[in-house]
C-alpha cells in the first residue's frame, strides 16, 4: 500500500466509498475485514478514507470478501497508477494493460528493463535531489511497472536503446555490468526485441529523443513521449502515423537483434 503523496483524487474517494458502502452492507467491522485481507482495521480505515492506496493484492482481497463481483477489481489498474505523478497515470495505466509496446531510448535504459540497482542510481541523480526515502519509493514504483514483463497474455515488446546508453556508466562500472547482463538474460524472451542503435551509424531518424508507442488491448496506436520535466499522451491519428513509420525506419538503422547481443556481451566483457 502507498501513502498519498497529495490531495485524493476522485477515483480513491468513490473507490473508498464503495468499500465503506459494501463493509456496511455486510455488518463487517473494518477489523472483519482487514483480518481476511491480512492488514490491519486501521489500514481498511484508511483507505475508505482515501488516505492510503491499496495494491492489487489488497484490492483483489476486498472484491472478493466483499462480494463486489468485480466492481472493486475492475478499477486495479487504475488505481495502480494513483501512486505515480499525475502527469504519468494515463500513460502507467496504458502500459499495463498494453497488447504491445515500443520504445525508443536515448538516454537511459528503458525502466522496465532496468536492475533495482541502476534505478537507484538513476534517481539518486535526480535534480533537485531526492532524499532517500523518496528515492526507494520511486525505485520500487519502476520495479512495479516492471510485472507487465510476467503478465499473461503476453505483451510484445520492442525496444532500440542507444550504444552510449550502454557505455555510460550510471552508478559505477559494477552497476552498469549488472545492467548489461540483465539485458542478455531478457533477450531470449520470446515477446522480447532489443535492439541497440550504434555509434558509428551515420544516419538516425529519430534524432528528437525519447518515444514510446503503445498499442493498447483495443489495439488503438498512442505515442508517449518525453521531455525536460514533462511529457505528452498523444491519440491523434495522423501524429501517430508519424511516429510508427519513424520508428519503422529506426528499427531497420538499428543493429538487428543478434548484433546488439553481440555488441552487448562485447561492451560487459571489457568493464
Amino acid at each position: 500500500m502507498s501513502e498519498s503523496e497529495s490531495e485524493p483524487s476522485p477515483l480513491r474517494l468513490s473507490f473508498g466509498r464503495q468499500v465503506r458502502l459494501l463493509r456496511e452492507s455486510h455488518s463487517l467491522s473494518r477489523d472483519d475485514v482487514g483480518a481476511f485481507c491480512n492488514v490491519s482495521g486501521s489500514m481498511i480505515g484508511a483507505v475508505e478514507r482515501a488516505e492510503r492506496i491499496p495494491d492489487t493484492q489488497l484490492i483483489e482481497n476486498l472484491d472478493t470478501r466483499l462480494q463486489a463481483n468485480g466492481l472493486l477489481a475492475s478499477v486495479t489498474d487504475y488505481m495502480s497508477a494513483e501512486q505515480y505523478k499525475e502527469f504519468f497515470r494515463d500513460y502507467v495505466v496504458l502500459e499495463r494493460q498494453c497488447f504491445a509496446l515500443n520504445n525508443y531510448a536515448p538516454l537511459l535504459v528503458p525502466g522496465l528493463l532496468q536492475t533495482e540497482a541502476y534505478a537507484r542510481a538513476t534517481f539518486r541523480m535526480h535534480s533537485p535531489a531526492l532524499d532517500e526515502e523518496e528515492i526507494e519509493k520511486e525505485v520500487a514504483r519502476r520495479l512495479e511497472r516492471q510485472k507487465l514483463l510476467q503478465r499473461c497474455p503476453r505483451p510484445y515488446l520492442g525496444f532500440v536503446i542507444e550504444e552510449s546508453v550502454l557505455r555510460r556508466p550510471l552508478g559505477g562500472k559494477a552497476v552498469l555490468k549488472e545492467q548489461l547482463h540483465h539485458l542478455l538474460d531478457l533477450t531470449p524472451l520470446p515477446f522480447l526485441t532489443l535492439q541497440v542503435m550504434p555509434m558509428d551509424c551515420e544516419e538516425h531518424t529519430a534524432l528528437d529523443g525519447y518515444l514510446t508507442l503503445l498499442t493498447t488491448k483495443d489495439h488503438r496506436h498512442v505515442a508517449y513521449i518525453e521531455h525536460q520535466n514533462d511529457s505528452d499522451l498523444i491519440s491523434d491519428k495522423k501524429k501517430v502515423g508519424l511516429f510508427i513509420q519513424r520508428y519503422g525506419i529506426l528499427r531497420a538503422q538499428a543493429l538487428n537483434p543478434h548484433e546488439s547481443v553481440r555488441l552487448i556481451e562485447k561492451l560487459a566483457e571489457e568493464l
